[in-house]
């Protein structure tokens, strides 16, 4: 016998869900557009509000354009590597064969979500690109789910990276203590461990209770009946060279036998293996995105088995890497508008900070910094850039209220992290992978939005108490 009430609750709940689907497929414009609409409004802020001409704003959006050119090659490499990675055939095995496991759509999207969280956690860019593989994949296996959710529910799991091993800001406290005190001002004057942020067990729990609501939320959220989106697998499948590869083997020039060398990739692989041990192991190196990029190359070189085949493979997966690179100069250029001064000497990210240290207590401040690093995140989608705006004042400001730097750090952290649930920026690799749109996933990563908006702002209260 059903239960009406629970009936209708979950009809109420479709509803909400429908609504904001509907929603951002209606007003949510493509990544590029949203980046230009950004770029206007920052200008529109900061000219009043930091008394600057619109000849200084333009020349601190100019000077930024081309600031984070070397990061935008980064995240294209992770991208482009860590898809090439994917499509070698005993990753393609493996990946083939966990995403037979689900037998229901819910339990799809639970196992998409929680791999995700947990690989974002490890590694930010490794998570990206596992994440969306791994959802497209199920989404060949299993009839009936729903692809966008799918997407959604793969790039969800991002929101825990600033809390993860990777996260830029926690990893800078823990590091060089003369740019720890350049960067504070002087506020801060010896290293912060990671046993004090990433590791600190209000963190770990936080991160756990995250997962665990998206994991849940996202299961809850699977249409019912006719409004389930699901994909035609043959849209999904990818054409295998291999054959072709090893047709070129027959032709014995020098030349086809040195693109199908298994030996050269072996010791092309060996060097660069060789160069991660001595780096991370010897000389204590953090396993930082350009790590990650490097073992995505040498273990797609390798998995591959010839050079030959791995550069066509690579090839195939460049396309994706289109918006990064489209994008990246814009964004950069807005994190000029948010950081530059004119003749007044006002900076619009420190406006933004001092407005809410204002209004915070020793115990609101951690939700305060959370929320300002929040909004800042829309506009400066970048760790680094959170870094150079907030590092100056909210650890002063913190410090005054006896709130702790690990604590602080933390906050800045997890709200960078949270608002790339609805920022479209950081979805581009899932969505190249996926060939989706913005717009086709945003609804539902609004809702998780909330769902752990609220958990984050709990774990943050009693972190302070």
């Amino acid at each position: 016998m059903k239960n009406k009430g629970s009936e209708s609750n979950n009809g109420v709940f479709q509803r909400i869900i429908s609504g904001c689907v509907n929603f951002m497929q209606k007003y949510l414009p493509e990544p590029f557009i949203f980046a230009i609409i950004l770029t206007f409004v920052a200008i529109l802020i900061a000219i009043p509000v930091c008394h600057q001409t619109i000849w200084e704003v333009v020349s601190n959006w100019g000077g930024g354009v081309w600031n984070l050119l070397g990061f935008s090659m980064q995240m294209a490499l992770v991208l482009v590597t860590g898809a090439t990675l994917a499509a070698a055939p005993l990753i393609k095995k493996g990946i083939s064969s966990l995403a037979s496991k689900p037998k229901t759509p819910a339990g799809a999207i639970a196992l998409v979500t929680g791999i995700s969280a947990v690989a974002c956690w490890l590694n930010w860019g490794f998570g990206l690109i596992v994440g969306a593989i791994f959802a497209k994949e199920t989404a060949k296996k299993l009839s009936g789910v729903d692809y966008r959710l799918l997407i959604a529910s793969a790039y969800s799991g991002f929101v825990v990276w600033h809390a993860g091993i990777s996260g830029s800001i926690p990893l800078k406290m823990a590091s060089d203590v003369n740019d720890l005190v350049k960067a504070t001002n002087g506020v801060i004057t010896s290293t912060i461990p990671i046993s004090r942020t990433i590791l600190d067990p209000h963190n770990i729990i936080m991160v756990v209770l995250v997962t665990v609501a998206i994991v849940v939320i996202n299961s809850l959220m699977h249409p019912k009946g006719l409004n389930v989106v699901t994909i035609d697998p043959a849209l999904l499948k990818e054409e295998d060279d291999s054959a072709k590869s090893q047709g070129d083997a027959t032709n014995l020039t020098p030349a086809t036998r040195l693109e199908n060398s298994r030996v050269l990739s072996i010791i092309l692989a060996a060097l660069g293996f060789t160069y991660l041990i001595i780096n991370l192991f010897v000389k204590k190196s953090s396993f930082d995105l350009g790590a990650v990029i490097l073992l995505f190359l040498f273990l797609g070189i390798v998995l591959h088995k010839t050079p030959i085949a791995y550069v066509r493979s690579f090839g195939k997966s460049v396309g994706g890497a289109a918006g990064i690179l489209l994008q990246f100069p814009f964004y950069a250029g807005i994190m000029g508008i948010i950081t530059g001064v004119g003749a007044s000497g006002i900076c619009l990210g420190t406006v933004v900070s001092e407005a809410f240290v204002n209004i915070s207590t020793s115990t609101t401040y951690p939700i305060y910094t959370f929320l300002c690093a929040a909004i800042l995140n829309m506009f400066v989608p970048s760790g680094g850039g959170h870094w150079a705006i907030q590092a100056p004042i909210m650890f002063a400001a913190g410090d005054a209220l006896s709130v702790d730097h690990g604590l602080t750090g933390m906050a800045i952290a997890w709200g960078d992290a949270w608002t790339n649930l609805i920022q479209p920026f950081w979805a581009l690799p899932a969505l190249a992978i996926a060939k989706l749109n913005a717009k086709d996933i945003m609804g539902f990563c609004l809702i998780d939005l909330v769902v752990s908006g609220i958990v984050i702002i709990g774990g943050l209260l009693i972190w302070a108490i």
